[in-house]
């Protein structure tokens, strides 16, 4: 089955397992779009992106990565 863009939170969790330390919001949307396309539990259309699913993804990473910050 595999993830799908629509599950910003679920993939933020991978992304921010495989980049700890990395605030998302320096990341390109360019590059964030491929590291989703790589995870291996990816399983959606390559071609489904879009500006705002890739939004998405990044402001639920970034929860994460401020939560994991605040915590240290």
């Amino acid at each position: 089955m595999g993830l799908k863009w629509d599950q910003a939170e679920e993939i933020a969790e991978v992304l921010a397992e495989n980049h700890p330390g990395l605030d998302p919001l320096h990341v390109r949307f360019v590059d964030l779009r491929q590291w989703i396309i790589d995870l291996d539990e990816f399983g959606d259309d390559k071609a489904g992106s879009s500006e705002g699913k890739l939004e998405a993804i990044q402001m639920a990473w970034k929860e994460l990565y401020d939560e994991s910050e605040s915590a240290d």
